[in-house]
């Protein structure tokens, strides 16, 4: 027990120690230890399978924002979660966080060349070039890491004017520097095609690296600048994302939201990636009830599509195919047995089953504030007439026949008369001599 609490970090430094995607402290994984509990956690659910069948060489090395990488531990370094590790670049080392080991690595690799292969067009076969881990990192290595991050934003800002005075149409949204601060990756947005081989030259004239240019989307810069979503909440893109799947309007007709622009739209001025989220549901469940074109024929009516309730199973039925009129809600399986009834030719008398005839009377708490009726103000309410209390004396005392409580005696008051009442005053009296 004592050996546990030995290795376990000091709270000082896992509250004050940056991890590598940007978040501090609060059980984020760092360079003093613990479990990555940020943006690109990654829960490893195959870490308890007894025997060493989940051990593997590979591991997952996690640097700024949402890059990472997979290396191959070759020398067999005993590496765990919240390492920091110097890895192989091109050229020099880079400098990263041990963020998953395991078998698991393995296989999440798999999917990633598997999905990257399809985008190419090319046999998943081939494969790039695995690099590896070299060591484990030194303070040396941490702090030449550290100065080379504190230049990140000097750089991006000084970049910008340079773009700005070649009148280049882009704009640099981030900088990165590599671990031995050899390298600097630019990462910038443009709607056009940018010829930026002059600004190259100019870069590597003034920082003394080596320039590389990467674009990136919107969404892309939203994740790495981050900011508070309409919901309240940091955006998923700078909190856990790091592969974005376009975002088609049809996701928001699958959930019937309304089709404005400037509610469908986030912070990057994309459509929002949450729309992505429960669209599988909603079409899993659109399968299970009548399509929105079905009509119903009854004895007395035609009633056409008005609204459905997915996850209830109801639908809302008009006689009107434009508005709102004679609205009846019934359930799936309902609507179902009408269309079957239809197609051989046969018409109910009601949509609603004959045990069901008479419409639900609306639950008095219905409505959280129980105040949704237009009348509510027309009802005068009458003042209840309080009774006088009656003392503890006269209860006590018994009362003879035809003699009233003491409580019910009338008290007659002189009142003064009313100016322009039919009384007149009366006559002031003469002074006296």
């Amino acid at each position: 027990m004592a050996d546990q609490e030995k290795n376990l970090p000091k709270a000082s430094e896992t509250d004050q120690a940056p991890c590598e995607s940007g978040c501090s402290g609060h059980g984020c994984g760092n360079a003093s230890g613990g479990e990555p509990r940020c943006k690109l956690h990654s829960y490893n659910w195959l870490a308890d399978i007894p025997g060493g069948y989940a051990d593997s060489d590979m591991v997952e090395v996690t640097f700024k924002n949402t890059r990472k990488g997979y290396y191959k531990n070759s020398t067999h370094i005993p590496l765990e979660i919240g390492d920091m590790v110097a890895v192989e670049a091109s050229p020099g080392h880079d400098i990263g966080m041990v963020t998953l080991t395991g078998l698991l690595v393995e296989r999440r690799m798999k999917s990633m060349r598997a999905g990257g292969d399809r985008r190419r067009g090319r046999d998943a076969k081939e494969t790039e070039e695995i690099k590896r881990v070299f060591r484990k990192a030194k303070p040396g290595d941490l702090e030449r890491y550290e100065e080379a991050r504190a230049k990140e934003n000097d750089t991006m800002i000084r970049a910008r004017q340079i773009a700005a005075d070649l009148k280049l149409n882009m704009k640099i949204g981030d900088v990165e520097y590599q671990g031995d601060g050899n390298k600097a990756i630019f990462y910038y947005i443009a709607d056009e095609r940018v010829d930026f081989r002059q600004l190259i030259k100019v870069l590597a004239e003034t920082f003394k690296v080596r320039i590389e240019m990467k674009q990136i989307g919107a969404r892309q810069e939203a994740g790495r600048i981050g900011g508070i979503g309409p919901c309240g909440r940091p955006l998923c893109c700078s909190q856990w994302m790091t592969n974005f799947v376009s975002v088609a309007t049809s996701a928001a007709r699958y959930q019937d939201i309304s089709l404005n622009p400037q509610k469908l739209a986030g912070q990057c001025a994309k459509l929002k990636c949450c729309l992505n989220f429960e669209v599988d549901a909603y079409v899993e469940g659109s399968k299970r009830v009548p399509g929105k074109e079905i009509r119903l024929e009854t004895a007395d009516a035609t009633y056409f599509h008005f609204k459905t309730d997915i996850f209830k199973r109801e639908i809302t039925y008009s006689t009107d195919k434009n508005m709102a009129a004679n609205l009846v809600t019934i359930s799936a399986d309902r609507a179902f047995e009408i269309i079957a009834l239809n197609k051989s030719g046969e018409k109910p008398l009601s949509l609603r089953p004959e045990g069901d005839a008479k419409p639900r009377e609306k639950a008095a708490f219905g409505d959280i504030l129980g105040e949704d009726d237009l009348t509510r103000f027309d009802k005068k309410k009458r003042k209840k007439k309080k009774k006088p209390a009656q003392r503890p004396e006269d209860e006590a005392k018994p009362r003879q026949e035809g003699e009233r409580p003491a409580g019910d005696k009338l008290r007659k008051k002189k009142r003064s008369p009313k100016p322009g009442s039919g009384d007149k005053p009366a006559a002031p009296k003469p002074p006296k001599e």
